[in-house]
């Protein structure tokens, strides 16, 4: 499937880690999987300690000088010129992400063009980071500023590894910080590109370093590495958690987003086909490999049967396949991810789940290996069961029917994640109580993913800590420092 100009391009971006604007060999290789066929494409250097001490002293040395002395309306048009460089290149290196994370070609190429709007918007921000003056009395004057906060950490996710490396990296740059990036193991390749495309855009050496590896090895070293002064995570609670213990050990500022199973809520009075056509497309993105997708459908109980032979018609019509061959759901990232889903599945079933489709491995032509789990759409009775509090991360929907209104909401706030949620009305009253009684990050009313890169993400509860994207996004990058003088000395 891997034609071979392509094949050549991926030998290029693997060919050594990236630190201080060289490519360095690791101290070990790794395979890199193409979860569609089950089957490794390339092997790309795996840091260890070694490497990511180098990096992050590269990376000192870059937020200490050339990178320090760039002007902020330089650092806007290197990252003006990153985005041109996406867009331009994004007809091969989305196919290069569809193969490294198994998502459909359209869906790679469109993370690729989604990175350079990140790079778009904050090069705006970067000669835009103001302080503010404070009242004092007499001659007295008290500044603010807002100074890069050094060295970034950032530990990167299997599903998105380019979209969420723009998400971090782009607003870091902007702040005038440097950067070590950890790409998930599963998923190593276009982090690596990353340091190409911001070399060509002119980015000092050393200012944005990306170290493939191991979780334990490179991702471990990398967070509790005393030289770092900031970590940006996105991944599962589990790691999490150890994430912010190592931050804590540290005492660096971290910025978590963690999982999520998220609600969609329909009310009686929703637009039916609407509800299922969001709830089909946004479930079923990326095989349902999507912290924030709608995994937790919640009908009030006059609409239930309507909605779900709605919805499962639209589901039942959905393609699995490679993603280079452009499906609608293309692999699961891993066969560890794959035998998790299977597991809550079955376990869902065996304590009274319904399953009204999928819930098993297709067959897919040519690909006897690949991790395929077809869409799944499960009824559960009892919200207490884990597949109804826990994250899959798979193309399964879990479905819950309330009695009123008021179960509804309760029910999309019952859970231990709030990342996001969304109810489908009619009634603006109604969307403004569910809004006031949902903790989630981002609540959305007719509709699922709205904002854009504008819009701030991230989450409440155990969704995760801090925000991604607008204007939010820069300030995990800054620190406030205040200046008072006294213009002349007072005499004795």
């Amino acid at each position: 499937m891997i034609d071979e100009n392509l094949r050549a391009r991926i030998a290029h971006a693997a060919r050594g880690l990236a630190i201080g604007g060289r490519r360095v060999p690791g101290q070990a290789t790794m395979p890199s999987l193409d979860p569609g066929t089950g089957k490794a494409f390339i092997d790309v250097p795996a840091g260890m300690q070694a490497d990511i001490d180098e990096a992050v002293t590269a990376a000192r040395a870059a937020s200490r000088g050339a990178w320090a002395k760039t002007a902020p309306a330089e650092r806007g048009k290197i990252l003006r010129r990153t985005a041109d460089i996406l867009r331009r290149d994004a007809h091969w290196i989305g196919p290069i992400e569809t193969i490294d994370s198994g998502k459909p070609l359209k869906d790679g190429i469109a993370e690729a063009n989604a990175a350079a709007a990140y790079f778009d918007y904050y090069a705006g921000a970067a000669d835009k980071i103001e302080g503010d003056t404070i009242p004092q009395p007499g001659d007295v004057v008290s500044v603010t500023l807002r100074e890069a906060v050094g060295v970034s950490a950032q530990i990167l996710p299997s599903n998105f590894p380019l979209g969420t490396a723009a998400r971090g990296v782009a607003p870091a740059l902007a702040a005038g910080c440097t950067i070590v990036a950890k790409p998930s193991d599963h998923t190593p390749m276009t982090a690596l590109i990353l340091a190409d495309v911001l070399d060509e855009a002119g980015l000092p050496p050393g200012a944005y370093n990306a170290v493939s590896g191991k979780g334990d090895a490179a991702g471990a070293a990398l967070a509790t590495h005393a030289g770092i002064d900031q970590i940006t995570f996105t991944g599962s609670l589990a790691t999490g958690r150890r994430i912010l213990a190592a931050a804590a050990t540290n005492i660096v500022p971290a910025a978590v987003e963690l999982g999520g199973k998220s609600p969609l809520v329909v009310l009686a009075d929703a637009d039916l086909d609407a509800a299922a056509a969001v709830a089909t497309k946004h479930m079923f993105t990326h095989a349902g490999q999507v912290c924030s997708a709608p995994s937790l459908l919640i009908l009030e109980i006059p609409i239930a049967d309507a909605l779900l032979d709605k919805l499962i018609a639209r589901v039942s019509a959905l393609s699995v396949d490679h993603g280079l061959r452009d499906a609608n759901l293309g692999a699961i990232a891993s066969a560890g991810q794959i035998a998790h889903i299977e597991r809550a599945v079955a376990a869902a079933r065996k304590t009274g789940g319904e399953l009204l489709t999928g819930g098993a491995r297709p067959d897919v032509a040519g690909c006897p290996d690949g991790l395929y789990y077809a869409p799944t759409v499960l009824v559960v009775s009892d919200a207490a069961q884990p597949i109804v509090r826990e994250e899959v991360f798979g193309p399964v929907l879990t479905v819950l029917i309330a009695k009123d209104a008021d179960e509804a909401f309760a029910l999309a706030d019952a859970g231990q994640y709030g990342l996001c949620a969304s109810v489908f009305t009619n009634d603006l009253g109604r969307a403004f109580e569910f809004q006031r009684r949902v903790s989630a990050g981002q609540i959305y009313v007719n509709d699922w993913h709205l904002g854009g890169v504008q819009a701030p993400f991230g989450g409440m509860k155990r969704s995760g800590i801090g925000r991604e994207r607008g204007l939010a996004g820069i300030e995990k990058y800054l620190r406030l420092k205040n200046v008072s003088i006294r213009p002349r000395a007072l005499q004795p």
